[in-house]
C-alpha cells in the first residue's frame, strides 16, 4: 500500500469512527469534557423534609469543584453527586469552579406540625375529617395533634369522650425508605406537643365536635367527619363498574392493594369513609369505581359444577355462580389459590382432563361463606392469568408454557417497555442526559438481540413519545406476551447517597415473576461484573400486570457519577443488551 493511500485510508477510518461515535453515543455525554459547570438537581428553591440532600451535576473534566468551600469528588468525565446535611429552614449553597459560581437555596421543612396548626386545632390534624358510615356499636376512634399541656375532648350527642395524650409518637418512613436503607420506625418524644386519641362505640348518627382547652382559651372545631350509623338490614349493594376495581386494605391510596375486583362484582357496603366504601368481604374500593344497585338483598352466591375449555394460548376454568362475588387470588410456587367470597358450595362434580398445566384441582369450604379452589401445577413456573365475569360466570384463564423451538426463542413473545418518554423524562444524569433517552437506546438494542435469537418482540414505544402507564399496562394485558420487561435506570429520594449507591436492581410483584427477577439480577451482576442493588417486591404499575411474568429492571443509577459513565458508554450498552437477551434465553429454555 502506498503512503498516500495509507494516509487516506487512515483518515477515512478516523472520520468513520467520529461519525459512528456521535451516532451511538448520547449527545450530552459526547461533549461532557467541553461543557461548563451544570447543576441538574436540586432545582432552584427546592423544599424537602430530608435531613440531607445530594447535588447532581457536571463540569469540564479535571476541573476542581467546591461546594461552600469544600472540594468534592468528580468522576473522570467531570460528573459529581455529593451529599450535604440540611438544617431546618433555609440552607444556602454555593457551587464554584475556577470561573463559575451557582447558588442554590434549599429549605428543609420540619415533619412536626406547625405551631399555628396545633394551637388552632387545625382540621388537617384531626381524624376523622371526612364523613364516616359504620355499623351499629362499631368502634370509632378519634385523634388529633395539639400542645402537650392542652386538654382535648369530643362531644357526641349522648356522651363526652376525653382524648388521652401520648408524648412518644411512632412514625413510619415512606415505603421508599427501603430504597435507601432508612426504613426504621421513628419514635418522636415531643416536648411541646402530643397526639391525643380515644375510641368509642356509636349507635346513632352523630355530628362530633372536638374541643381543646389551652392556656385559658377554649377552641371549638366543628370540621370533624359526620358519623352515619348504617341499618344492618338495609345495607347498600354495589356492583363494580370499571374493568378492574382497585381493592385496598383501607380507605386511602396509602393502604395496600388486594386482588382487583372484576367488572360486575357485587357486594354489600358495610362502611364508608369519605370517597371510599368498605365491602362485606373486607376490602375497600373508591365509590366512583362502583354503581349502587336498587336492592338491599345480600348478593350471596352458590356454586355447583365447575368445568373448563381449552384454546391455543391456555385454558379457561368456568365457575357458574348465582351472583358475581368478590374474589382474592394467591400464587405460590406450584399452586394457585382462587378464593370466592360470599359463596356456599353445592358442588358434586368438577371436570378437569389431563393437560400440560394442571395436575389437580382441589376445593374446600374454608368458612361458611368462602370457598378456596387450589390448582396444583405440573411445573413450579406459572405463565400468567386473567380473570373476568361473563354475566354470573367467573372465567379464570391460565396460560400454557411457551412452546419454543430447540435452541431458539422462536415461539416466545417478549414485550419491552422503554420507560418514560415524551414530557416524562425520568431520572436525569449529571450532564442533563435523561433516563427516557437511554431507556429507548437500550430497549432497541435488547430487541435486536432477542429477535436475533428468534423471539417476537413488542415495543411499547420505538421513539420519544409519551405513553401513559395505563396504555403500557393495557398492551401487556391485550398482547399477552410470554414475558414483559420494563427497562429503567434508577435515582434516589433526597435522603439517599448518590455517590455510594449504584448497581442493578430488579422489581417484581406477582410470584410468577420472582424467579425471573432473581435470575436476571444474578446473571447481569455476575456476567457484567456490576454491583447489586437488590431484588425487591414492589407495587409498581409495570410489575402488577398478571397476564404474563412482568419484571421492571433498574439497570444502574443515573445519578451516580461513576456508574453514569458506564450507562452512557455505547460499548457497555451493547454488552448489557446482549447479556439481557442471553439471560432471557437461558431462563426460558431451562
Amino acid at each position: 500500500m502506498s503512503k498516500k493511500l495509507f494516509i487516506n485510508s487512515l483518515l477515512f477510518l478516523v472520520i468513520l469512527g467520529v461519525i459512528t461515535h456521535n451516532f451511538w453515543y448520547p449527545a450530552p455525554s459526547a461533549v461532557a469534557q467541553n461543557q461548563s459547570l451544570k447543576i441538574v438537581y436540586p432545582p432552584d428553591n427546592h423544599q424537602t423534609s430530608a435531613p440531607r440532600l445530594f447535588f447532581i451535576g457536571s463540569t469540564t473534566a479535571g476541573t476542581k469543584v467546591l461546594i461552600n468551600g469544600q472540594e468534592i469528588n468528580t468522576s473522570k468525565q467531570g460528573f459529581f453527586a455529593p451529599s450535604f446535611p440540611l438544617q431546618i429552614g433555609q440552607n444556602n449553597f454555593t457551587i464554584r469552579t475556577n470561573n463559575q459560581s451557582i447558588t442554590k437555596i434549599i429549605t428543609r421543612i420540619a415533619n412536626t406540625p406547625k405551631a399555628e396548626e396545633l394551637e388552632t386545632l387545625s382540621p388537617n390534624l384531626i381524624y376523622p375529617n371526612v364523613d364516616l358510615a359504620r355499623l351499629p356499636n362499631e368502634l370509632v376512634c378519634f385523634h388529633t395533634s395539639a400542645p402537650a399541656t392542652a386538654t382535648v375532648k369530643v362531644e357526641l350527642s349522648q356522651k363526652t369522650l376525653n382524648l388521652t395524650p401520648t408524648r412518644d409518637i411512632v412514625t413510619l418512613p415512606p415505603n421508599s425508605g427501603i430504597l435507601t436503607a432508612n426504613n426504621e420506625p421513628n419514635i418522636i418524644n415531643a416536648q411541646n406537643w402530643a397526639k391525643f386519641q380515644g375510641c368509642t362505640t356509636v349507635t346513632n348518627n352523630e355530628n362530633p365536635v372536638m374541643t381543646m382547652s389551652y392556656e385559658g382559651k377554649t377552641i371549638v372545631q366543628n370540621q370533624v367527619g359526620k358519623i352515619t350509623t348504617l341499618n344492618p338490614s338495609q345495607l347498600p349493594v354495589i356492583a363494580v363498574s370499571v374493568p378492574e376495581g382497585v381493592a385496598r386494605t383501607g380507605a386511602s391510596t396509602n393502604h395496600s392493594r388486594l386482588t382487583p375486583l372484576p367488572q360486575g362484582t357485587k357486594a354489600q357496603v358495610t362502611g364508608k369513609e369519605g370517597e371510599w366504601l368498605r365491602l362485606d368481604y373486607g376490602g375497600w374500593i373508591r365509590a366512583n369505581e362502583t354503581q349502587t344497585l336498587p336492592t338491599t338483598v345480600p348478593p350471596l352466591a352458590t356454586i355447583r359444577s365447575v368445568g373448563y375449555r381449552g384454546n391455543n394460548r391456555g385454558m379457561e376454568m368456568i365457575f357458574p355462580l348465582t351472583n358475581p362475588v368478590p374474589i382474592t387470588i394467591k400464587q405460590e410456587d406450584d399452586r394457585f389459590i382462587l378464593s370466592l367470597h360470599n359463596t356456599i358450595a353445592q358442588t358434586d362434580t368438577i371436570r378437569l382432563d389431563d393437560n400440560p398445566l394442571i395436575r389437580r384441582l382441589d376445593w374446600q369450604q374454608v368458612t361458611p361463606t368462602r370457598i378456596d379452589y387450589t390448582f396444583h401445577f405440573k411445573d413450579s413456573q406459572q405463565w400468567g392469568y386473567d380473570v373476568r365475569y361473563e354475566g354470573n360466570q367467573l372465567i379464570l384463564s391460565l396460560n400454557y408454557p411457551p412452546r419454543l423451538t430447540s435452541n431458539s426463542l422462536q415461539g416466545a413473545t417478549i414485550l419491552l417497555d422503554a420507560g418514560h418518554g415524551g414530557t416524562e423524562s425520568g431520572a436525569v444524569g449529571p450532564n442533563g442526559y435523561t433516563e427516557k433517552e437511554v431507556n429507548l437506546v437500550v430497549s432497541k438494542l435488547i430487541a435486536e438481540k432477542l429477535q436475533g435469537k428468534g423471539a417476537k418482540v413488542i415495543l411499547t414505544r420505538d421513539k420519544d413519545e409519551g405513553r401513559a402507564l395505563g396504555e403500557r399496562v393495557a398492551m401487556i394485558r391485550d398482547t399477552k406476551p410470554t414475558l414483559a420487561l420494563s427497562i429503567h435506570y434508577n435515582a434516589l429520594p433526597d435522603n439517599g447517597d448518590a455517590e455510594k449507591t449504584q448497581g442493578i436492581g430488579m422489581f417484581w410483584y406477582h410470584p410468577q415473576a420472582h424467579d425471573l427477577a432473581v435470575f436476571l439480577h444474578n446473571y447481569l451482576t455476575e456476567n457484567l461484573d456490576r454491583p447489586s442493588y437488590g431484588v425487591f417486591w414492589n407495587n409498581l404499575a409495570l410489575t402488577r400486570p398478571h397476564s404474563a411474568p412482568s419484571v421492571l429492571l433498574e439497570l444502574g443509577f443515573m445519578i451516580n457519577p461513576d456508574e453514569f459513565e458506564w450507562i452512557i458508554n455505547p460499548n457497555e450498552q451493547e454488552k448489557l443488551a446482549q447479556a439481557i437477551a442471553d439471560a432471557v434465553s437461558l431462563w426460558l429454555q431451562k
